[in-house]
């Protein structure tokens, strides 16, 4: 079995910032793609961000988060980071980090998931 751990949500201030940590164990081990993804209430979970673990930490982003967001890992410590900057209301939203073996990873595509942290952006 795999296992993905998320932490780091939480309430901020529009402008303000968060980083979101996903630690994975298990088989997930055997994925080369990281991802997180949100969803907000009656709509579908969207892609927010990727890296690859080993094929050289490529990185793929959501247009609505370039340039604000951050997504990094630590092999040594099996975990993915979210930087989140400049915060706005709009990605209020539960964060859901993802374990997939292909690129690019998908909701469809990805085999583990976490249980998810909620992120309140208020304006």
């Amino acid at each position: 079995q795999g296992q993905l751990v998320e932490s780091g949500g939480g309430l901020v201030q529009a402008g303000g910032s968060l980083r979101l940590s996903c630690v994975a164990s298990g088989r997930t081990f055997s994925t080369d793609v990281m991802g997180w993804f949100r969803q907000t209430p009656g709509k579908e979970r969207e892609f927010v961000a990727a890296i690859r673990w080993w094929s050289g930490g490529g990185t793929s982003y959501a247009d609505s988060v370039k340039g604000r967001f951050s997504i990094s890992r630590d092999n040594a410590k099996n975990t993915v980071y979210l930087q989140m900057n400049s915060l706005k209301p709009e990605d209020t939203a539960v964060y859901t980090c993802a374990a997939s073996s292909t690129w690019p990873i998908r909701v469809s595509t990805a085999g583990y998931w976490g249980q998810g942290t909620q992120v309140t952006v208020s304006s």
